[in-house]
C-alpha cells in the first residue's frame, strides 16, 4: 500500500492557508446585505426606454414601443363579460344622492362602486373615478366615521369623491379589489381595522401571470363602462384621481384605457428608483420589471398629450419630493414637444401623504369646462 511520506504532510500543512484556530479572517466582507446589493445592482441598470424625443414623430416612435411594453408589464387581464351592473342601496345628502352599486367585472367578481351623483345640474356631467389608498374606502366618502376617522379624513382631505360631488361632478368611488368587504385572506401583521389582502392579491396575481395593478385597474375600466352608459355623464369626459395605492393605479389606468380624459395623481409620483425600490412600500406597488424599461416619468409620459395634475406634498416620507420634482421637469419637456405645455401642472403643497384640492378644481375646470 502506498503511503505519503511524512515530509509531504510537511510541505502542505506549512503552504495550507491558516484556518484552524484563527482569531480574525483574513479580509472582511462589509455591507453583505440584499439592500446593498439591489442598490449597487440598480445602479448599473439603465433603463432603456427612457423618454428623449424631439419631435412629435418621434414622441410617437417612443410611445409606440412603451405603450406596448408597459401593457405587457401589467399582465394578463380577466376575461371580459357583458356590463352587468347590481343596484343595492341610495342614500340621499344635501347636494347629492349616494348609491352603492355593483359592477360585475369578469365572471367571478362584482366590483363595489359608490357613486355619488350631484342634484345641481341641467345636462350631462364631467364623470371622475376616484380611488382610494390603503386605508380603505370608509375614509375616502365618510362611511361609518368615528372622530378618529374624521380626523384622518379632514387632515388629509381624503374625502375628494365627496368634495368633487358636492362641486357637481358625478364621482364614482370604487372599492378597490382586496379591501373592505372584497378582502380574502387578510394581511398578516396589518393591525388596522380597514380590511385587507394585498399580499394575496399580488402573489396570486403574479403566479397567474397578472398583476394587482393590472387587474384592478381592469376594473376600473369596468366602471367606465357604467358611466358611459349612464344619462347624467358626459361620455366624453371621464377623469380619474387617486391617492397613494390609488394614485398608483391613476398612473396606469390612462395607459389602459383611452376614454380617461384626464388624471390627478396624488401621493404616488416620484421615482420608482428612491421610492419604492429604497422604501418600505406594499408588495402590491410592486410593478415587476419596470425599472428595467424607464421611470415614473416615462410611464406618465405615455398618456400626454392629456392632461395630468401631480399632487405631492413636499413631506411625504414615502414619495420623496425630489424625485416628483425631477419627474415634473421631464413632463413638461414631453408635454412641450407636443405642443401642450399647459396640460401637465402640479402642486407640490406644504404637507405629508395627503390629497390637495388647492388646484383640483381649476384644473377640473380648465380642462372639462365649467
Amino acid at each position: 500500500m502506498y503511503r505519503t511520506p511524512l515530509f509531504m504532510f510537511a510541505f502542505l500543512f506549512a503552504h495550507a492557508p491558516c484556518l484552524v484556530g484563527a482569531e480574525e479572517p483574513a479580509a472582511t466582507i462589509e455591507e453583505n446585505n440584499v439592500t446593498h446589493s439591489f442598490q449597487k445592482l440598480a445602479d448599473t441598470v439603465e433603463p432603456d426606454l427612457a423618454w428623449d424625443a424631439e419631435t412629435p414623430a418621434e414622441h410617437a416612435a417612443w410611445r409606440k414601443k412603451m405603450h406596448a411594453t408597459i401593457v405587457d408589464l401589467l399582465g394578463k387581464m380577466p376575461q371580459r363579460v357583458p356590463l352587468e351592473v347590481e343596484w343595492a342601496e341610495e342614500e340621499k345628502f344635501e347636494k347629492f344622492t349616494r348609491y352603492k352599486i355593483y359592477v360585475r367585472t369578469e365572471p367571478t367578481y362584482w366590483a363595489p362602486v359608490y357613486y355619488f351623483v350631484p342634484h345641481a345640474r341641467k345636462e350631462k356631467v364631467p364623470a371622475i373615478i376616484c380611488l382610494h389608498g390603503h386605508s380603505g374606502i370608509d375614509p375616502y366618502i365618510r362611511l361609518n366615521e368615528d372622530e378618529k376617522q374624521k380626523k384622518k379624513t379632514d387632515e388629509s382631505a381624503l374625502d375628494y369623491a365627496v368634495y368633487m360631488a358636492e362641486h357637481g361632478y358625478v364621482t364614482a368611488a370604487m372599492v378597490v379589489r382586496g379591501w373592505n368587504e372584497t378582502c380574502g385572506r387578510r394581511d398578516a401583521g396589518y393591525k388596522s381595522t380597514h380590511l385587507r389582502s394585498c399580499h394575496e392579491m399580488s402573489m396570486n396575481a403574479f403566479l397567474m401571470g397578472m398583476t394587482p395593478q393590472g387587474i384592478r385597474c381592469w376594473d376600473a375600466m369596468r366602471v367606465v363602462d357604467f358611466l358611459q352608459s349612464r344619462e347624467e355623464v358626459d361620455p366624453d369626459k371621464i377623469g380619474v384621481g387617486g391617492l397613494s395605492g390609488g394614485g398608483t393605479l391613476t398612473m396606469y389606468l390612462p395607459i389602459l384605457d383611452e376614454r380617461i380624459k384626464l388624471a390627478m395623481i396624488a401621493g404616488a409620483f416620484s421615482e420608482y428608483r428612491t421610492s419604492i425600490f429604497s422604501i418600505h412600500h406594499c408588495i402590491c406597488n410592486c410593478l415587476p420589471g419596470v425599472m428595467r424599461h424607464g421611470e415614473m416619468a416615462d410611464v406618465v409620459a405615455l398618456f400626454a398629450p392629456r392632461p395630468v395634475l401631480l399632487i405631492n406634498g413636499i413631506d411625504d416620507p414615502i414619495f420623496p419630493i425630489d424625485g416628483a420634482r425631477t419627474g415634473l421637469g421631464k413632463l413638461k419637456q414631453v408635454y412641450g414637444v407636443l405642443g401642450v405645455p399647459q396640460n401637465v401642472d402640479a402642486d407640490f403643497f406644504d404637507g405629508g401623504h395627503a390629497w390637495s384640492n388647492n388646484k383640483t378644481l381649476s384644473f377640473l375646470h380648465q380642462h372639462f369646462g365649467e
